[in-house]
């Protein structure tokens, strides 16, 4: 298509040529994971058609310093576990994230996204991932399976990847554009037709189809939703005067509806790579008990719309949003911090969260958002802890509804910050509503630590036995 049609395109429906042509490339995936199961020649030739589409797509999208971008940690990631096995774990989780900070600084991409603009960056952000899983799962093969969590026994790699297995884990189909991200062991048993994707004794093979159709009209109304809500509640609207003048419960409304617009277009991202990896079979993970069994596609699964929207708890949210890199942030941080014989605490929580911070991007609101996000949490867990003791079915409700409350009122709070990214627009946003939703978290920690409830009889009792 020229460069003409392509602007008039963009023009009519009210996007940037850059966003128009990685929507296209984007959409693009779906087919062309669709057609890696027909390629001929066994796993090598799967792999290089994963990689050098990937590639492309790349290019098309972002240009060619896309793919540039992508082979220097990717380089320096495989490098790592050539030669320095037993320290390659530790060197690429540095080198990596240090790497895509200076990207992300360089770029300062958040600006480029709030002005309808569009980079490698987010890109980037998928790979760097999958490069220090793969670095990890291959330090971990040294180790032996006592005392291993299992997470680390599942994804341990013994041997080392090839390097064209590598690539065509890091840049499968278009895959890296917004996730999921998925394990290297994984993405070999799928290529090589073992594991879950080993044709069963009953011939059984699960139909790609209608899980495929459901993510796509899940997809189409998701951007639907987006394109009607986002001209009622612009982000603009936290600088304007008219914003200062209303009421703090209309003030408090709108942060939820910025933050519930802005969700769709999460949504719609997601649904679209969900698609893309339940056709091309790789979301494939397991298959029900029920009769007769159903195929579960968990593994391309990204988030549960009714699951956030209705969240009883802020616990429950890092399981039910952006699922995949919760997921990695749990085995590849959270659980890497806690030590043998020990309870994880704030601590982890704070490093995780401030881990996932840093992946998105230096910005104030980013940062904000995130270590919000951890005392949000922690206070979600005082609630829950009070539920849990609760004597009475009335009380136990009564907290069960502010858990719920909590969790819709101190998110979309929290949420403006990773919106509007900057600093004082963020603090700006939170002081109009005086701060409710950093000052909530933090009395109901402190009150945590004063009102301990009593263990429950259930647990009492299984003690003494």
């Amino acid at each position: 298509m020229e460069l003409p049609e392509m602007e008039s395109m963009a023009s009519a429906i009210g996007l940037s040529v850059p966003v128009l042509r990685f929507l296209l490339c984007f959409a693009a995936t779906i087919p062309v994971s669709f057609l890696h199961r027909f390629v001929p020649g066994g796993p090598a030739a799967r792999h290089l058609y994963a990689a050098v589409t990937g590639a492309v797509l790349s290019y098309v999208s972002f240009g060619f310093s896309s793919n540039l971008h992508f082979v220097v940690p990717m380089l320096s990631g495989y490098a790592s576990m050539v030669l320095s096995r037993k320290y390659c774990g530790i060197i690429t989780f540095f080198a990596a994230f240090g790497y895509l900070i200076g990207c992300h600084v360089y770029y300062m991409s958040g600006d480029a996204w709030k002005e309808g603009g569009i980079d490698a960056t987010g890109a980037l952000m998928v790979i760097t991932l999958k490069i220090i899983s793969c670095v990890i799962n291959y330090n971990d093969g040294l180790l032996k399976e006592e005392g291993l969590r299992e997470a680390q026994k599942k994804n341990r790699l013994p041997q080392l990847p090839s390097l064209l297995e590598y690539c065509g884990y890091c840049l499968c189909c278009g895959s890296h554009f917004a996730g999921p991200v998925y394990e290297m062991k994984d993405y070999l048993e799928w290529t090589k037709r073992k594991g879950n994707w080993q044709p069963t004794k009953m011939g059984l093979s699960p139909s790609r189809y209608w899980a495929t159709f459901r993510a796509l009209l899940q997809a189409a109304i998701c951007m639907g939703l987006y394109l009607y809500l986002v001209p009622h509640f612009p982000l603009s609207r936290f600088t304007e005067p008219v914003y200062q003048e209303y009421p703090i419960w209309k003030r408090l409304g709108y942060q939820y509806m910025s933050g519930f617009t802005a969700r769709w277009k999460y949504y719609f991202i997601w649904s679209i790579s969900e698609a893309s990896i339940i056709i091309s079979g790789l979301g494939f993970s397991g298959w029900t008990d029920s009769n007769p069994p159903k195929p579960r596609w968990d593994r391309a699964k990204n988030v549960d719309i009714l699951g956030v929207e209705l969240a009883k708890s802020s616990v429950q949210l890092p399981l039910v949003w952006n699922i995949q890199v919760s997921t990695w942030l749990r085995h590849y941080v959270y659980e890497r911090l806690i030590q043998n014989g020990k309870k994880p605490g704030f601590f982890q929580l704070l490093a995780t969260q401030t881990v996932s911070a840093v992946w998105h991007g230096l910005y104030p609101g980013y940062i904000i958002f995130f270590v919000q996000s951890a005392t949000m949490i922690a206070g979600s867990r005082v609630l829950y802890r009070w539920q849990q003791a609760s004597q009475t079915a009335l009380l136990k409700k009564l907290l069960v509804l502010s858990n719920f409350a909590y969790t819709l009122l101190v998110l979309n709070y929290s949420s403006v910050g990773f919106l509007v990214l900057s600093f004082h627009e963020t603090l700006a946003a939170y002081g109009s509503v005086y701060y409710i939703g950093t000052i909530l978290p933090i009395v109901l920690i402190l009150l945590g630590k004063i009102i301990k409830p009593a263990r429950p009889a259930r647990f009492k009792a299984r003690k003494d036995e």
